[in-house]
């Protein structure tokens, strides 16, 4: 049967009309998108930035007007510490802090100084009227006296048994006495020097004058004139040298690991927010404290003008070992599926998305533990743009 019987059928014609749409439409393909699509290999795929992603490379193309936006810069390493802040306090140096009590008993009867006020060593801050002054006194003379006694005995004793008319036991019992005598006259000079107070006859005081142990400030004071004073253990005042004193901080137990002696510290009181005062830790308790868990460990400062006052509150910076570490912008960090991310270029406009570990914030500028090699190429402005 020849072409124009099937034509003729039904089955024909329609076998005919769908060969011709075929091949009308594999001539439009071949017009639009030309020739070369046959065996042409599948390219990089492109999104709307213009720019290319190979796998997990990303691509900007030559004239890509998303260069312009980029900004580019090597990963430094810098010198870097690290810190831990601590409340603190400042205390008077236990050392130089003198509980001033008085050696006897007796009646306050006048104040020389006040709370607050600074004095001198030896300054006199308090008179007593005490029996018991009296008493050292008498003893005193009692025992010169005796001594003078015993002495002239002693004497006559020994030209006797030079003469034969005296036994040697009475030389014997006669160099006792003088002996025993002399040992109570040094006693009770003992005592005077303990009052302060003067052996001459002359110049014996009829009261006893309480002085300052050292130079320093009146930090308490607990008698006034009139009080009466029986207990030889009671404080009347204290005198604290203020011109070293202590930075007390409290260290969590956490954190006693990143403590040690002779750390550096900056304090900063908020009596004067915007200075730092620089020092060194001097020790660190071996007990912690019971009640707060925390350890206390002390930075002792010279304090010439008594600018530091006991009891001042104070925030103290304790600054680890220098550490080289890398640095970045803060613009170069991104956030992807909780993660942070960096764009590190491994050819001339060709990047990767790379995580990264930080730990350190300070201000415009953050430190990268882990991720990261110092020289490398980072953008650091603009990375949004080649986000997913």
């Amino acid at each position: 049967m020849s072409l124009a019987d099937h034509s003729a059928t039904p089955r024909g014609r329609a076998f005919l009309w769908g060969g011709l749409l075929l091949g009308i439409l594999l001539v439009v393909v071949l017009l639009t998108h030309g020739f070369g699509l046959l065996g042409r290999e599948e390219e990089p795929a492109s999104d709307a930035t213009g720019i290319t992603r190979k796998g997990d490379q990303i691509v900007v193309p030559e004239h890509s007007r998303l260069r312009e936006r980029l900004k580019v810069a090597p990963a430094r390493a810098e010198t870097t510490r690290t810190s831990l802040t601590l409340p603190g306090v400042v205390e008077s140096d236990p050392a130089h802090t003198f509980a001033v009590l008085s050696p006897v008993a007796g009646r306050v009867i006048k104040l020389e100084a006040a709370l607050g006020d600074r004095v001198r060593a030896g300054q006199v801050l308090a008179i007593i009227d005490s029996p018991d002054l009296a008493q050292a006194y008498a003893d005193y003379d009692k025992a010169t006296d005796a001594l003078a006694l015993t002495g002239k005995n002693l004497q006559r004793q020994q030209g006797q048994v030079e003469l034969g008319t005296a036994s040697t036991r009475d030389l014997d019992q006669a160099r006792s006495d003088n002996s025993q005598a002399a040992a109570e006259l040094t006693r009770a000079q003992a005592r005077l020097r303990v009052l302060h107070a003067p052996v001459d006859p002359q110049h014996r005081a009829a009261y006893l004058s309480v002085t300052a142990p050292a130079s320093g400030s009146i930090t308490t004071l607990s008698i006034a004139p009139g009080n009466m004073i029986n207990d030889p253990t009671q404080t009347l005042l204290t005198v604290a040298d203020l011109s070293t004193v202590w930075v007390t901080a409290l260290v969590p137990e956490k954190d006693l690991g990143s403590v040690a002696r002779n750390q550096d510290a900056q304090v900063v009181l908020s009596a004067y927010p915007h200075k730092v005062f620089g020092g060194k830790v001097l020790f660190v308790s071996d007990v912690i404290e019971p009640d707060s868990r925390r350890d206390k460990l002390r930075i002792a400062f010279e304090n010439p003008d008594i600018a530091l006052k006991p009891n001042m509150f104070a925030t103290v910076t304790l600054l680890g070992d220098p550490q080289s570490r890398i640095v970045l912008p803060t613009s170069a960090l991104l956030m992807n599926n909780d993660r942070t991310t960096v764009f590190v270029a491994t050819a001339p406009w060709t990047f990767e998305r790379r995580a990264v570990e930080t730990q350190l914030r300070e201000g415009p500028t953050v430190t990268v533990e882990k991720g990261l090699n110092a020289g490398e190429q980072v953008v650091v402005q603009g990375g949004i743009l080649l986000n997913d």
